[in-house]
């Protein structure tokens, strides 16, 4: 009798073309067709495909309402997905209580990774597979595949490679295993829910029809549960089905829409925009010329015109020849512009021009679709240039957001054991160190902290940290440190994921208080935080500490945060799925490349392509057909503007296949060649007007009348690098956690020399383990000491050597690092000196220790080397301690490798006659001193360059503009 009745049944089938906006020609008929009764409205339903529709037409209804409304229900068939539940119309207490709750995502990503994980996998992988796993056991579950078919498929398929016949194995026996876990859980999938839900549904509306009218909008997915509910709704008293943009026999002939499929092994033309709604129709059991044109035209519509020529672009390939026997009438795309930009940023600057351009215009409102998140951040970034804060829809990974990025922060800093750049990011969050004039205070004792830091990463953990700052006297480190020695006891090498998220609790709060959980990123990383604290599976999913910001990162990736509205009410990002069924005066499709609209294919890694099909799953490419729609109701606006960038970061870039199909058809789509210009124009710098070199002449008042002996050779070289560091003081910073230059090589084996001298009188016995110990800090990369230690060893050893053959000749080390001073030409020069000796005849021996090359002979004879003649000038006029005598000797002892071997003597003053050396320091120093020091001469940048060899101020002098201009 039920099946008389629904063959006898008449189905109502309406589509709405895709040139008018879907959400308000829907309103706009059924307001014609029950306004005059409000209740007859308030009585009826509407079934859309998910609740970001639902929202979309509310706001159709608000505008068309003009007053008050009293509003259908609006009900949300649920879209796996997005983890959409199907609406409580849907899914009555009566029935609910003979269905088991469906599992939540985050505990079916858990409890899944709990069954595929095996030794030695790490979790965040295990996790990120568990998500895909639980994508094809949705997959299997909306086409209702039984698991008995998994095993019919043969798994010695030639045509399938090897790992697809393990993947399948793996897959049998989680599918079996799944359903028993779910059991002793008491839950059911919540795509297995929504398919039992809407058959239940369907059986009950058609043996008691509901009261008012049934209306099912919107929704264009194929899968039998969904398609058994839609068919059930078109053949209610008073329900009707209204279908987005599908293309009658008058914008797509009968022919091509025969050819699209499915044929008797259930193939078709998945990538076009109308399979899904042939197969949707197919499975409802209602033909394309039941379909009829709904009535009821809403707010931004385009010509009909546009509609036939849309459809005409995206017909299938094997039909694309008729667009050479077209009128140009039916190829033309009136209201459709585009723009070719040359890289991301100048699209995103376009489009937030036009989307400025647009609110000019009183009344009319503007969106951006695009499914590149990164494109709409800039936009929105841009936009806010002008202060325009334009709502995006779409929303933002938690992972972006304040809430997030603090819990990754702590998470990384205790992974790494508070490393330097970990920390600091943690401590420099803007969530931590309270507010106002606390946090002001906060970031002032941070900033001494990042100056500490500078250089080699200290040893791990607190007790590193302790020798490290004990060194360097930060005595604001003990304000911090009890926080931070609770952060490392808290988190233990191990730790499961539920005692992860405990602690990241507890230091979110104890670092941020409640500012930590507060708006809308803060309260979902609660939910999130809580969730994982309270779940079984995440107690046994036990994290090495290596793994606690990957897998953290994934969840927070997955997680959108949508903030309340509260933009400019005029302007709008969309993401596609927002863009189905709304429309604005001014639609701009952003993002046109292949790869981004169309996204490429997702590959299912468990089930091979060929498996897919015989399993009678949707192929890759379906969602390329879904793409196709949205792209072509899209085209429907009234005026619609297409952009996209000829290269992305890393290479050029290849237009969408849709561009290329309008492109095509039309012989070229109409350019905007004047938003091109604007763009060009907005970041224009002008023309180029690069700087000279500058020779800053500062009064006689600000030059010193002090200088280093290291000093003179850069202010002779590079007057302008030495006005910036004596006169203006600045000072290149090491990076934060940076490499053992050599610089620091340096201060090392000074230090160990120095001791050496000190402690050990120099005993050549005692070098080498006092080089083995400098070997052995923690803080030197294993790498770096595996590299260095033969080379720094073997010229240790040539020292030693050096050092018995001097004693042997009746010399005698006198002091290390000694300091000292003398007044040369109304100039005070200082310097400290690396080491003297007490030479055989009472003179002394002047040596400087360089771990990398001495200078060259040609630079001492030019005057560019003048530092153990300025440290012997200093010696002979008793300018060090406990020091004295007449300089005889001067050398380098270097540790680099020469003539084969590591350790060289280089003594500068070889060639000259004794006494000549200090006479050619002291005619250099006074020449200098004369010219830049109490003199009026400017410091002209790179005098000499190639005695210039350091660039800490190149850019300070802007040395790419002019050196080496004519």
């Amino acid at each position: 009798m039920l099946e008389e009745r629904e063959r006898a049944a008449r189905p109502s089938v309406y589509t709405i073309p895709s040139h008018r906006s879907f959400a308000d020609s829907l309103v706009a008929g059924l307001m014609r067709r029950h306004g005059n009764e409000p209740m007859s409205l308030a009585n009826g339903r509407i079934l859309l495909p998910n609740n970001r529709a639902v929202r979309t037409v509310t706001e159709a209804f608000v505008r068309a309402s003009g007053g008050g409304l009293i509003l259908p229900r609006l009900i949300a068939v649920g879209d796996p997905d997005l983890d959409d539940r199907v609406g409580g119309a849907l899914d009555p207490a009566d029935s609910s209580e003979l269905l088991p709750p469906a599992i939540e995502p985050l505990a079916r990503e858990l409890a899944l990774a709990g069954i595929i994980r095996a030794e030695g996998e790490g979790a965040a992988e295990v996790v990120r597979i568990a998500v895909e796993l639980g994508r094809t056991l949705d997959a299997l579950t909306i086409e209702e595949v039984p698991a008995s078919r998994l095993a019919e498929i043969p798994i010695d398929d030639p045509e399938v490679a090897g790992h697809w016949h393990a993947s399948l194995q793996r897959l049998r026996a989680i599918i079996h295993a799944w359903p028993a876990e779910l059991q002793r859980r008491g839950l059911t999938d919540l795509a297995e829910r929504r398919n039992r839900l809407l058959r239940a549904t369907a059986a009950r509306w058609l043996e008691r029809p509901p009261v008012g009218f049934t209306v099912a909008a919107g929704i264009t997915t194929a899968a039998p549960a969904v398609a058994a509910l839609l068919a059930a709704v078109s053949r209610l008293p008073k329900g009707l089905i209204v279908l987005p943009g599908l293309a009658l026999a008058r914008s797509l002939p009968d022919e091509e829409w025969d050819a699209l499929g499915p044929d008797e092994k259930g193939r078709g033309e998945e990538s076009h925009p109308q399979y899904h709604l042939k197969l949707l129709l197919n499975r409802i059991g209602v033909a394309r010329g039941e379909v009829e044109e709904w009535r009821g035209a809403g707010r931004a519509s385009s010509p009909a015109a546009r509609g036939r020529a849309i459809a005409n672009a995206m017909t299938a390939a094997d039909f694309s020849d008729k667009w050479s026997r077209l009128y140009p009438a039916e190829r033309r795309l009136t209201g459709i512009r585009s723009v070719e930009l040359a890289d991301p940023s100048s699209e995103a600057t376009a489009i937030a021009l036009a989307l400025r351009q647009s609110v000019e215009t009183e009344g009319q409102t503007a969106a951006l679709v695009t499914p590149d998140r990164t494109l709409a951040a800039r936009v929105s970034a841009l936009l806010a240039r002008w202060g325009i804060e334009a709502d995006d829809s779409a929303g933002r990974a938690l992972s972006q957001w304040p809430a997030g990025t603090l819990l990754l922060s702590i998470a990384s800093a205790a992974a790494e054991s508070l490393a330097p750049v970990a920390l600091l990011a943690l401590l420099k969050h803007p969530l931590v160190g309270g507010e106002g004039e606390e946090r002001l205070r906060w970031l002032d004792e941070i900033r001494i902290l990042d100056e500490k830091l500078r250089g080699p990463r200290p040893a791990a953990g607190i007790e590193g940290l302790d020798r490290h700052f004990a060194d360097k006297a930060a005595t604001n480190w003990a304000n911090l440190r009890p926080l931070l020695a609770m952060m490392e006891q808290r988190f233990a090498t191990s730790l499961t994921l539920s005692d992860l998220a405990a602690a990241l609790r507890e230091m979110a709060t104890l670092l941020c208080g409640d500012r930590a959980w507060t708006g809308p990123d803060g309260r979902m990383a609660g939910e999130l935080v809580a969730e994982l604290e309270a779940s079984t599976d995440a107690s046994t999913l036990r994290l090495d500490p290596e793994e606690w910001v990957p897998l953290l990162r994934q969840m927070l990736d997955a997680r959108p945060v949508r903030p309340p509205y509260g933009g400019h009410p005029r302007v709008s990002i969309w993401g596609v799925l927002e863009a189905r069924l709304q429309k604005a005066d001014l639609l701009i499709l952003g993002g046109l490349n292949e790869g981004v609209w169309p996204a490429l294919p997702a590959p299912d890694p468990w089930l091979a392509p060929k498996i897919r099909s015989e399993l009678g799953l949707p192929g890759l490419e379906f969602r390329i057909g879904l793409a196709a729609h949205d792209f072509a109701s899209a085209l429907g606006a009234p005026k619609v503007l297409l952009t996209r960038a000829r290269r992305d970061a890393k290479s050029p870039t290849v237009a969408s296949r849709f561009w290329l199909r309008l492109e095509a058809m039309t012989g070229g789509i109409a350019r905007d060649h004047k938003l091109e210009r604007l763009v060009r124009a907005l970041d224009d710098p002008g023309a180029l007007k690069p700087v000279d070199r500058p020779e800053p002449n500062p009064p006689a008042e600000q030059r010193p009348d002090r200088i280093s002996v290291t000093s003179v050779d850069r202010l002779k070289a590079d007057p302008f690098a030495f006005y910036a560091q004596a006169i203006l003081k600045l000072r290149a910073l090491e990076p934060v956690d940076a490499d053992h230059t050599a610089a620091w090589k340096g201060s090392a084996v000074h230090d160990a020399f120095q001791q050496w001298l000190q402690l050990d009188d120099c005993d050549p016995d005692k070098l080498r383990p006092r080089a083995e110990q400098l070997l052995q800090d923690a803080a030197l990369h294993p790498m770096l000491r595996a590299l260095w230690a033969p080379r720094l060893l073997e010229a240790i050893d040539w020292i030693a050597d050096l050092e018995r053959a001097n004693q042997a000749e009746g010399r005698r080390p006198l002091a290390a690092e000694a300091t000292g001073e003398t007044p040369l030409s109304g100039i005070t020069v200082h310097g400290r000196v690396d080491r003297i000796d007490r030479l055989a005849d009472e003179g002394l021996a002047i040596i400087d220790y360089k771990t990398g090359a001495p200078p060259t002979q040609k630079a001492v004879d030019a005057g560019f080397a003048l530092q153990l003649g300025l440290l012997g000038l200093i010696g002979r006029a008793g300018g060090f301690e406990h020091v004295r005598g007449d300089p005889e000797a001067f050398e380098y002892w270097s540790l680099q490798r020469h003539n084969g071997k590591f350790g060289r003597l280089m003594r500068p003053d070889k060639d000259m006659a004794p006494g000549d050396f200090l006479k050619h320091a002291s005619d250099n120093f006074a020449e200098a001193a004369a010219r830049w020091l109490t003199g009026d001469e400017p410091f002209t940048a790179k005098l000499n360059p190639a005695y210039a060899p350091y660039g800490d101020y190149d850019q300070l002098m802007r040395l790419e503009e002019w050196y080496g201009r004519k």
